[in-house]
C-alpha cells in the first residue's frame, strides 16, 4: 500500500515520494482545454485546492515524468509556460499595510526567480503589471492564485469588518490589472473558500468564469464512490477484517460518515481529508471538523435577523441568488454555511424555470460535530459534562420515560448562565431541546409540517410517538394548540401510541414551568 498523503499539498513531492494520488488529471484536462481563460473555484478548507493548483503548475511547466501513468500523460499537447503560483494564505497580513508590503515582496521574489529586474520605486500594481509583461515575452503566463480570500476571512471571523474591507481594497487594486494584461496571460485559476468578496475584488474581471456550481467540475475535488473503491480497496479490506465486519458494511459506514458533499445536487464526493485520516488511524472520528471552529458562523446566526436558525439549517431552501451574495457588509448566512462546508447541496428542483437548492449537512461527521459544538456554545457546557448529560437523557428516551426526560431538561436549564438566554427566549428553549434530542440520536423532527400548521417537534421512539409543543407560559395552552390543529393526525397511521406533550416555559425562572402529558384518545377533548 502507498503512503497516505495527509498534509501533502505539493504534487511533485507526492509523486516523487510515492504517496497515493487519486488521479484527477481528466478533470484538469477539461479545465485547460475547455477554451476558458479565467477560472474561479470555491471549495471548503482541506478539500485539495492547493494540491490542484500545484498539479496545474507542474503540468504547464512540462514536468512530464511526474505524470507517467496518469490519465493526462498521453492526451495533452505539452507546451511550457512561465508560471506565477501565489498562495495568499502564506503571506503576512497582520495589518493591511503589512499585507500590501508582503504582496510587494512576493512579486519581487517571483521576478528574481525569473532573473527579472523591477524598479523598486514602482507601486505594487505597476510592479505586478511589469512582471507579467516581462515573463510573457516568449510564452504567455499561467497565473495561479490559491486561498485568495484567506486574509479577508481571518478578519471577518475575528469580527474586524473594517480591517477586512481594507484588505479587500488592497486585493482589488492588485488584481485590477489582470483583465488589462490579457495578452500576457494564457490561463488564470483563482481559488478560495468563500465567494462573498469575489465581486468587489474582481469587479474589473467581468469575464471570470465561476465553476463552483458547474456540474462539469463537481467532482474536480473530493473522492467519488468509484475512486474510493478503486484507490482505497487495499485499505478497506484490512480495516474491515480488524473491525470484524464485511467490507460492504464498512463501506456503508464510511459513506454515512464522510460522503455527501455536492455542488450540483447530483454528483456526491467524500471529504478527502477525513478519508485519508480514517485509513491512517483506522478510527471513525471528526477529522475535518476539528481543523476549524464555526464560532464566527454561530455568532452570525444568532445576531442576524433573518429566517435561518440552528434548528432549520438541515432543511434550508435557497435560490441561486443566495450564492451570489458576496459583500462583506451584507453576509448571507446560507451562502457562508455552504461555502465553508457545513451544508451542501442535496438536490436541485426546478419550477417555472426557477431553481431551488435544497441544502443540508453533508454527512454524519459534520452534522454530529456541529450539533455538539452548538450545544456547548448555547449551554456553556464542557465536552465531558455534555456527554454525561446526553447519556443520561438517552436512557430516558430508550425507556420511554418522558417525565424523567423533562425533569432532566429542567435541571439542565437551571444550570445555564443567565446571560445565555437570548432576547427571543422561546426560540432559545426550542433550540436547546432540539440539540439534545438530535445529539441523543433520537428520531426527532423539528418544526414538522402538517396540513394545519407547523408543530414544534415530533419525537418517535420504537414504542411511542410524542407530539411536542412549547409555549412561553402555559403548558395547557400548548396542549390545546396540538388538539386544535390536530397535529397528531398524520402520525395515527403508524399504529403506535401517541402522547401529546404540552410544555410551558417560565420566562422569569428561565426554565420549564410546567408540562402536561396526555395519551391520545380517539377524539381528544380540546379542553383536556
Amino acid at each position: 500500500m502507498k503512503k497516505l498523503p495527509i498534509g501533502i499539498q505539493v504534487f511533485g513531492d507526492l509523486i516523487r515520494e510515492d504517496y497515493l494520488y487519486v488521479d484527477k488529471t481528466k478533470n484538469i484536462y477539461d479545465l485547460v482545454t475547455g477554451g476558458v481563460k479565467y477560472y474561479f473555484l470555491s471549495r471548503p478548507r482541506r478539500f485539495g485546492k492547493s494540491l490542484l493548483l500545484s498539479t496545474l503548475a507542474e503540468l504547464v511547466s512540462v514536468n512530464k515524468d511526474l505524470f507517467k501513468g496518469l490519465w493526462i500523460h498521453d492526451r495533452i499537447q505539452w507546451t511550457q509556460h512561465p508560471v506565477i503560483h501565489m498562495d495568499l494564505s502564506k503571506l503576512s497580513f497582520k495589518t493591511p499595510d503589512i499585507f500590501e508590503s508582503a504582496l510587494d515582496t512576493e512579486v519581487e521574489r517571483i521576478a528574481a526567480n525569473h532573473n527579472i529586474q523591477l524598479d523598486h520605486n514602482l507601486f505594487l500594481k505597476e510592479k505586478f503589471n511589469r512582471l507579467l509583461e516581462k515573463m510573457s515575452e516568449k510564452e504567455r503566463v499561467v497565473l495561479l492564485i490559491d486561498e485568495y480570500d484567506k486574509p479577508i476571512i481571518e478578519y471577518m471571523e475575528a469580527g474586524r469588518t473594517e480591517t477586512a474591507k481594507k484588505i479587500r481594497d488592497v486585493l482589488k487594486s492588485f488584481f485590477s490589472i489582470i483583465k488589462g494584461s490579457s495578452s500576457c496571460l494564457r490561463f488564470v485559476f483563482i481559488t478560495g473558500v468563500s465567494k462573498f468578496s469575489k465581486v468587489s475584488i474582481f469587479s474589473d474581471l467581468n469575464n471570470l468564469t465561476d465553476i463552483t456550481l458547474s456540474p462539469d467540475f463537481s467532482t474536480l475535488l473530493g473522492y467519488t464512490e468509484d475512486q474510493l473503491r478503486r484507490y482505497f480497496s487495499p485499505y478497506i479490506e484490512p480495516m474491515a477484517q480488524k473491525r470484524g465486519v464485511p467490507g460492504a458494511q464498512l463501506e456503508t459506514m464510511i459513506k454515512k460518515w464522510y460522503n455527501g458533499y455536492s455542488w450540483d445536487g447530483t454528483n456526491f464526493v467524500y471529504n478527502p481529508f477525513s478519508i485519508l485520516n480514517l485509513f491512517q488511524t483506522g478510527s471513525f472520528e471528526n477529522y475535518w471538523f476539528t481543523t476549524g471552529t464555526p464560532s464566527f458562523l454561530v455568532k452570525a446566526i444568532r445576531d442576524q435577523q433573518g429566517d435561518i436558525t440552528v434548528r432549520n439549517i438541515e432543511t434550508l431552501r435557497v435560490t441561486h441568488d443566495t450564492f451570489d451574495c458576496h459583500d462583506i457588509e451584507n453576509i448571507e448566512i446560507a451562502a457562508l454555511l455552504f461555502q465553508t462546508g457545513y451544508v451542501t447541496i442535496k438536490k436541485v428542483t426546478t419550477k417555472n424555470e426557477r431553481k431551488t437548492f435544497h441544502l443540508s449537512y453533508p454527512n454524519k461527521e459534520v452534522r454530529d460535530s456541529f450539533f455538539n459544538y452548538l450545544f456547548r456554545e448555547y449551554t456553556r457546557k464542557k465536552s465531558a459534562l455534555s456527554n454525561r448529560i446526553l447519556a443520561s437523557m438517552m436512557e430516558s428516551v430508550e425507556n420511554d420515560d418522558m417525565d424523567r426526560l423533562l425533569t432532566q431538561f429542567k435541571s439542565l436549564f437551571a444550570s445555564i448562565p443567565y446571560d445565555m438566554f437570548i432576547r427571543e427566549r422561546e426560540a432559545y428553549y426550542h433550540t436547546v431541546v432540539y440539540f439534545i434530542l438530535k445529539l441523543m440520536g433520537a428520531d426527532v423532527r423539528p418544526e414538522e409540517e402538517s396540513n394545519s400548521g407547523r408543530l414544534d417537534a415530533v419525537l418517535e421512539t420504537p414504542a411511542t410517538i410524542y407530539i411536542m409543543e412549547f409555549k412561553l407560559g402555559s403548558a395547557q395552552d400548548a396542549l390545546r394548540q396540538i388538539k386544535e390543529k390536530k397535529y397528531y393526525e398524520k402520525f395515527q397511521i403508524k399504529g403506535k401510541p401517541i402522547v401529546l406533550a404540552g410544555i410551558g416555559f417560565d420566562p422569569e425562572k428561565r426554565n420549564i414551568g410546567n408540562y402536561h402529558l396526555e395519551l391520545l384518545l380517539e377524539n381528544p377533548s380540546i379542553d383536556g
